[in-house]
């Protein structure tokens, strides 16, 4: 009865690899960025990171035919974004309507060597998020498209979200970089860099990896102050909102 068991077990564990082995990618991905730390300070007004990769384990220098596409995505802290439609209701502009997006990216850029419908189905794009829409949104959430427009619209007016379809360049079959702006209204905070290959529809390597965006130089210690004291800074500032008032006042009245 035993062996018996032990027997089954060893059949199932056997099957199990069989089904479960498929599931690995058939490359692997090597990167390697510039930097993983972005510091601004005064006078920032944005920098580029440029990031190379290599597709390992690839017979694509074998076979001529095979193609890769690549799309990388940047992601910066989450935060929550509120969407609100105006109506003029007795002759004023009313907010009439909102709509609320959670843990949506505060910065977002989509880096592509080609459009991402031309990677595969919609069901590719929605599955891996490729595109500006599908990265910054829910599925769901894209159906209100009214709304989720305007979102967009507004975050590429600010800057913050970036899409471009031929931003990444093969340099050989298997070796590519691209460069990805951090510009200078950028968020503090961690930033998520996904980097995902495919090949004929099918995703055949990923891999992530993340930078940091901090402040530096007099901004990080009013900031730091800002976390840490917060009491003695809202009592210091308002002191001297106070002594710069009183000095104007004087100076104007002596004009």
């Amino acid at each position: 009865m035993i062996l018996r068991k032990a027997a089954a077990s060893v059949a199932m564990a056997t099957m199990l690899f069989f089904f479960v082995a498929p599931l690995a990618y058939a490359e692997r991905l090597v990167t390697s960025l510039s930097t993983h730390r972005v510091l601004i300070s005064s006078n920032f007004t944005g920098t580029s990171l440029v990031l190379f990769a290599s597709i390992e384990d690839s017979d694509a220098a074998k076979d001529k035919s095979k193609r890769y596409d690549v799309a990388i995505t940047v992601r910066g802290p989450a935060t929550t974004f509120v969407t609100r439609k105006k109506e003029r209701i007795l002759g004023f502009w009313v907010n009439y309507e909102s709509r609320r997006y959670p843990d949506t990216p505060s910065y977002l850029a989509v880096l592509t060597n080609r459009p991402p419908a031309e990677f595969g189905p919609l069901e590719l794009q929605t599955k891996y998020k490729l595109g500006l829409a599908f990265a910054a949104l829910s599925p769901s959430l894209i159906q209100d498209k009214e709304f989720s427009e305007a979102l967009l619209r507004v975050k590429k007016t600010e800057g913050l979200y970036y899409e471009e379809t031929n931003a990444v360049t093969f340099l050989t079959p298997t070796l590519f970089r691209a460069t990805l702006p951090i510009p200078g209204t950028a968020p503090t905070g961690p930033y998520e860099i996904d980097v995902q290959v495919f090949s004929n529809g099918v995703l055949a390597a990923q891999q992530s990896t993340a930078i940091e965006v901090v402040k530096t130089g007099f901004e990080a210690f009013v900031a730091q102050s800002a976390r840490d004291t917060r009491l003695d800074y809202g009592l210091g500032v308002a002191f001297l909102a106070f002594v710069v008032g009183t000095v104007a006042g004087l100076v104007f009245r002596r004009a």
